[in-house]
């Protein structure tokens, strides 16, 4: 699966009930191989995923390495440990990144 593939599936495994009361643009800057900027906005019960940088400014910045990434979104890669071995890193909202399991569940 392609970083690209990930983010068009997302609005299928959307979780309303889970993103009850958040209204927040997370920023995924992806790098390297199949890397890319993606912007997922959520609020009012719905999401929506577009290519390329938020503006205003997102409410979270996720970074990682492409292949990370879809380690991470494949059960390979805990998120915890990437977080914590420098592979993920955020910018933001930390409580937003907590959320996202659920909001997206079966990432």
């Amino acid at each position: 699966m392609s970083v690209k593939e990930v983010f068009d599936a997302m609005p299928s495994r959307f979780n309303p009930a889970a993103a009850a009361g958040v209204n927040a643009t997370y920023q995924f800057d992806l790098t390297g191989d199949g890397g890319g900027t993606y912007q997922v906005k959520i609020g009012g019960g719905a999401c929506e995923v577009t290519e390329g940088a938020s503006n205003p400014a997102p409410n979270i910045t996720i970074t990682m390495a492409a292949g990370d990434y879809l380690d991470m979104v494949s059960g390979k890669l805990n998120p915890q440990m990437a977080f914590m071995g420098g592979k993920l890193k955020i910018k933001g909202d930390m409580s937003l990144a907590l959320k996202m399991q659920q909001i997206f569940p079966n990432a």
